[in-house]
């Protein structure tokens, strides 16, 4: 194990010392205290060292391998960044990359499958109260840790020894606000089973301080969103999400809610399931119910809300309005009041398809924002599809092939469900957009709260199938645990679902597995990075993310993304992993235009961050594909 130099324990010593509380809002410009720099989940950078003139001569300052996959976002606090690899927690100077301690976690052959290896998102900060050092959080499995953030070793007086169990597992980052640390819950989607609540702990201590029901019990608000004894046992329905966003001024906690379990069937759970799919804004300190907004009524599309925020304040008709952005996989854009959940911008409840599923409920519609267009598709018909001029003429064809051998795909619009098909007709398949992993999935919005511009990474996905009966299935029940009585099935047979997707050259293997890259079926491009001016709800820009190099030259620019997100700093610039070409780039915030980019060995799923060396430089950081990478100016 090696451990810190004096100046850099000093340094964060006298971070603790000066009672700078992650909580406040002026943090030092330079640091990266949250896995979206502040609790209010901007994923801004206020530095402008590196800016639209100079950002074509950033190169790489310094490389540290991790040695473990995963999405990992450091932080940086006082030009020390901290992140979890595996089963080590690690400290670095942030100007050389040089390791400063390590901390490598016992085996412990009772906390599971998980239990050996801490979370791959990151971990929290606490600076300190003066008496107090600063201390790290970080989850393992269903354990909540706490570590000394100028050795790296566990903080004896917190739980028992270090360690909290907080009986649901959680693969997120801690919240950390005060002294408070907010932490979610990492349910298997199954019908029954372990609830999805949200949970707060003492920082000092490590006591449970609450925990918030995410499926109301009879007396609770909510409840009778669940039909009969639907709530019972319900499962899903939780904080999966990596963080929550705060409003300090307020002590309100905003939770993103998932969908109820389990996805695309819901006739064991009639009604709109409350807190299904919403934001849920709760008091920090006591967890009480402030207020909440459903994105989504009754899921049947597993459109979870994978994040919230980020708080920014806005202009809007011309008054100054306390925003929260919410986008869930759907890729519908919402403004919310902070302080009250109304809408910033009408929303609608438009009438969407219905399906005829039998003993299926379906909510006969559902909210859409009427000042922002949806960031992705939403509807497929045969026109939408590729040409050969689109790709290549392999892939159009092997893309009308499938269209044909489904007789064709059914998609009604927006929230279409999957549609029933009795043993023995012919395929019936429905096609679903966005689909899987949504139009905009973990990676979230980020914004400038100086001028109200957000920016979000967007994804084309589909999900084709059908629902029908399992053969000796039960339907579930309020004490079931065994498979529905409904489930999916592909027209191919190859698993429960599949995306409407074929091989470029339009060759398959002798087991029906595409040869080479498989590429959507629909017209591109088929991820974005996109600028919307919050103040107005108008899109400002859309440029295409990531090329695809299996196609021709001249046709590579369709776009290839995954579920990361952008971060933006003062130097107008929008920086960006997320696609599938081992790229990183940055883009100019005011036109979109692409400035810089750089290879990567591997691909960067995760978010960027940019902080302030000791010697006063910026850098800008990102995890590609399990090392931490810096760039800097020469």
């Amino acid at each position: 194990m090696r451990f810190a130099t004096s100046c850099c324990l000093t340094a964060i010593a006298l971070c603790g010392a000066a009672g700078v509380l992650q909580a406040k809002a002026d943090m030092p410009d330079g640091d990266w205290r949250t896995i979206n720099r502040d609790l209010a989940s901007t994923r801004y950078s206020p530095l402008d060292q590196i800016n639209r003139d100079n950002v074509s001569r950033l190169a790489v300052a310094w490389s540290y391998p991790m040695r473990s996959f995963g999405t990992t976002v450091p932080l940086v606090v006082d030009s020390v960044m901290f992140f979890p690899a595996g089963n080590r927690l690690i400290a670095l100077d942030a100007e050389s990359g040089k390791e400063l301690w390590t901390y490598t976690l016992p085996r412990d052959p009772d906390a599971g499958a998980r239990g050996g290896t801490f979370s791959t998102r990151g971990l929290g900060y606490w600076a300190g109260d003066g008496k107090l050092a600063p201390r790290l959080l970080v989850t393992s499995g269903t354990r909540l840790l706490a570590f000394d953030a100028a050795t790296g070793q566990p903080v004896s007086d917190f739980g028992d020894q270090g360690v909290v169990e907080m009986g649901v597992a959680y693969g997120g980052t801690p919240t950390i606000a005060g002294d408070i640390a907010v932490v979610g819950a990492a349910t298997l989607e199954n019908p029954v089973g372990v609830p999805g609540n949200p949970r707060a702990f003492d920082v000092r201590t490590g006591k449970k301080l609450w925990e918030f029901q995410t499926v109301p019990v009879p007396g609770q608000k909510g409840h009778e969103t669940w039909e009969g004894s639907g709530w019972w046992g319900r499962s899903g329905t939780n904080m999966w999400a990596f963080s929550a966003p705060v409003d300090v001024e307020t002590g309100t906690v905003y939770i993103p809610v998932g969908s109820p379990s389990p996805n695309y069937w819901g006739g064991s759970r009639p009604g709109d399931n409350l807190f299904g799919n919403s934001v849920v804004a709760l008091d920090l300190k006591t967890g009480q119910y402030k207020w909440h907004f459903q994105t989504v009524h009754h899921d049947l599309w597993d459109v979870d809300m994978p994040s919230t925020g980020p708080l920014i304040d806005l202009t809007v008709n011309g008054r100054k309005q306390p925003g929260l952005i919410s986008v869930n996989k759907s890729s519908l854009f919402f403004e919310l009041n902070r302080h009250d959940g109304q809408p910033l911008f009408p929303v609608e409840e438009r009438p969407v398809p219905k399906g005829d599923v039998p003993g299926e409920y379906y909510s006969p519609t559902q909210p859409f924002p009427t000042q922002t267009p949806p960031l992705s598709g939403m509807s497929m018909t045969k026109a939408d599809m590729v040409t050969a001029e689109d790709t290549t003429p392999e892939h159009a064809a092997a893309c009308q092939a499938m269209w044909d051998k489904a007789g064709g795909y059914i998609n009604l619009g927006p929230y279409t469900p999957f549609m029933f098909k009795k043993e023995g007709d012919p395929p019936r398949s429905t096609i679903q957009r966005p689909g899987g992993t949504g139009g905009v999935n973990w990676g979230g919005p980020a914004a400038n709260p100086t001028n109200g511009m957000v920016f979000v990474a967007t994804q084309e996905t589909s999900l084709v199938g059908w629902t029908e009966k399992v053969e000796g299935g039960k339907s579930y029940s309020f004490d079931a645990t065994e498979p529905g009585e409904y489930d999916r099935a592909s027209v191919d047979g190859k698993g429960p679902f599949f995306s409407f997707s074929a091989p470029v050259d339009g060759k398959y293997d002798e087991k029906g597995r595409p040869v080479g890259a498989s590429l959507p079926c629909y017209k591109g491009p088929w991820a974005r990075l996109v600028a919307i001016d919050a103040n107005s709800g108008a899109i400002k820009w859309a440029v295409p993310l990531g090329l695809q190099e299996a196609l021709p030259e001249g046709k590579q620019l369709q776009g290839n993304a995954g579920s990361a997100g952008p971060t933006v700093t003062a130097g107008n610039l929008v920086f960006i992993g997320a696609t599938n070409d081992k790229r990183f780039r940055a883009f100019d915030a005011t036109s979109g235009k692409q400035l810089w980019e750089a290879k990567l060995t591997n691909n960067a799923n995760a978010n960027p961050m940019s902080y302030r060396g000791r010697s006063g430089k910026q850098y800008v950081a990102i995890n590609a594909g399990g090392v931490i990478v810096a760039y800097a100016l020469p």
